[in-house]
């Protein structure tokens, strides 16, 4: 997982020092001395993160931080103030600003990376759902975006788990008049609480005396009802090495105590806010494409949408210099199934492709039904080889796995082949050349006795 990352500073052995450091861990780097250099690159270039450092000539990283967040094409974009000042003030006054996290100089690398592979996996969820709203083309993003803005903060439903009741004390105190506060000791009972739902943000300590705060989290993390679930991390210490872990496990923020009242509140709005948002685009995305661009029979995306869609994918993929592949699969001999079992059982097995599938890709790959027993999906950031080795495991699956049909249940075998293609970054090919690409390769498979891989390099 990479990222093209902007560090502005005017500083330029701090530029330099951030750059390398970045550049080794294989991210791609752009610099700017200033908050107008910044704003210019913003303006020509995408970038996943900035990294901006506060006091600068012109116009300060405050300043810099609101005009992002201001502009309805850079607001998603996660800011990282990289400064000197570790007055609480300017903390605060930084995530009223919009700004996302903080580093204080000399940054501390461990927590550098981490941060940046949190923001990176957070701008990628934000991106593809963006995007997936805009493929819908009945779906006002502007205007949500602008209700977003305006909306009222009501109080947050939040959930504290930690052994102490002296913190949840503390914390209802603080958070008086801003969010509803329940609090349960037992982790494993706190996981429980937040799947049943209802809850904004969870606040999970790091000091339990008998229980790895890691699992906690690690568990809300893998549960579908609690994967969105943003998540503060609660500390008695500045653990770099635990903090930095928690991050990467796909924490969204963390305060160590003794907090500081007003930026515990300026981090909790944030983190509610942003929920809002993505809950929003996700609610906005799924009613609108559900009827027009959804297969009925597999609840797949249908080949309308993947005939809007699969450009936005390519265009993107060009733009941030990514790979791109997608895949073609056709159930080998499906008229057979249909005239043994009937269209009934053929449904079936369609449904049951399908799901297998959806089952065996990232939530990020887009997955189709092309048309009758062919499925198609496209896979962003996935070279020649990995998607070849997906499409060798959805083969297997298919094939080792008899299909039940019927009412009897009664199992069948069947059998896929399948077509790769990957975009060539050399070629100007555009959707409609790649699914052809794909669709040679899976000509091939079939005339090559079936129930096999063909991939066609870039």
């Amino acid at each position: 997982m990479t990222a093209r990352i902007l560090v502005v500073d005017d500083n330029q052995l701090n530029l330099d020092l951030l750059n390398a450091r970045l550049t080794m861990e294989y991210y791609e780097v752009a610099t700017a001395l200033d908050g107008h250099q910044a704003l210019e690159a913003l303006a020509r270039e995408s970038f996943d993160i900035v990294l901006l450092d506060i006091m600068m000539p012109g116009i300060d990283g405050f300043e810099v931080c609101r005009r992002i967040k201001a502009d309805p094409g850079t607001m998603d974009i996660p800011v990282v103030m990289v400064t000197a000042l570790d007055q609480m003030e300017d903390r605060v006054r930084g995530l009223q600003a919009g700004a996302d996290d903080f580093l204080t100089k000399p940054v501390n690398e461990l927590q550098l990376l981490a941060r940046v592979k949190s923001l990176t996996r957070l701008k990628m969820l934000t991106d593809e759902l963006r995007l997936r709203a805009h493929t819908t083309r009945d779906i006002a993003i502007e205007e949500l975006l602008r209700r977003h803005g305006t909306k009222p903060e009501a109080r947050a439903e939040v959930l504290l788990i930690d052994e102490r009741v002296s913190v949840f004390e503390r914390y209802s105190g603080i958070l008086r008049g801003v969010a509803n506060l329940r609090h349960v000791r037992d982790p494993q009972e706190g996981v429980l609480a937040a799947a049943e739902g209802g809850f904004e943000c969870v606040i999970v300590s790091a000091d339990f005396a008998t229980f790895d705060p890691l699992r906690v989290i690690a568990q809300l993390r893998s549960l579908d009802r609690t994967r969105f679930l943003p998540i503060i991390l609660s500390s008695d210490t500045e653990n770099d090495t635990l903090i930095a872990r928690a991050l990467e496990l796909g924490v969204n923020d963390f305060v160590v105590r003794p907090v500081d009242a007003n930026e515990f509140v300026a981090r909790l709005r944030t983190q509610v806010r942003r929920k809002a948002y993505h809950d929003g685009l996700r609610s906005n995305v799924a009613e609108s494409i559900e009827l027009a661009v959804t297969d009925g029979l597999t609840g797949l995306h249908n080949r309308r949408y993947l005939d809007t869609h699969l450009q936005s994918l390519v265009d993107r993929a060009r733009k941030r210099g990514r790979p791109l592949s997608l895949l073609i699969t056709d159930i080998d001999h499906f008229k057979a199934v249909n005239d043994t079992h009937g269209h009934d059982g053929g449904d079936e097995v369609l449904r049951e492709f399908g799901r297998r599938l959806r089952g065996q890709v990232r939530g990020m790959d887009l997955v189709c039904r092309f048309g009758g027993e062919e499925f198609v999906i496209v896979m962003p950031d996935t070279s020649a080889v990995m998607a070849a080795e997906i499409a060798e495991r959805l083969r297997l699956d298919v094939a080792e796995t008899p299909f039940a049909v019927g009412a009897d249940r009664s199992k069948i075998a069947v059998t896929a082949s399948l077509g790769v293609a990957t975009l060539d970054p050399a070629s100007d090919e555009d959707g409609a050349a790649l699914i052809k690409k794909a669709d040679l390769a899976l000509y091939e498979a079939k005339n090559g006795g079936r129930n096999k891989v063909i991939a066609k390099a870039a």
